[in-house]
């Protein structure tokens, strides 16, 4: 298995909308060499998809607990996730 057959699906709940939580967790992922992609959910929630090394994933996940300034996270919520074809970078969806 190779460093990015590992891919994670992560709900983050709370006032993570309109505070550029979608920018920071690109800038993050790049940062952290993950790729993937992240999108607002009409509840309020965001969710993304991370691919990459375990360890970055992991590090991720604790950045997504605290978040940017201006948010407020009450919730992170994980899952394995299948992708079909690895990304090859780390994109913000609609």
């Amino acid at each position: 298995m190779s460093d990015h057959d590992k891919a994670v699906r992560v709900r983050i709940s709370g006032k993570v909308q309109g505070v550029g939580f979608r920018y920071w967790a690109r800038d993050e992922a790049v940062r952290l060499g993950l790729t993937g992609w992240i999108r607002n959910e009409e509840d309020g929630a965001v969710v993304a998809v991370i691919a990459g090394p375990d360890i970055a994933i992991s590090a991720m996940i604790e950045r997504f607990r605290r978040g940017p300034s201006g948010a407020s996270v009450s919730r992170v919520e994980t899952e394995a996730a299948q992708i079909e074809k690895n990304p090859t970078d780390f994109r913000i969806t609609r």
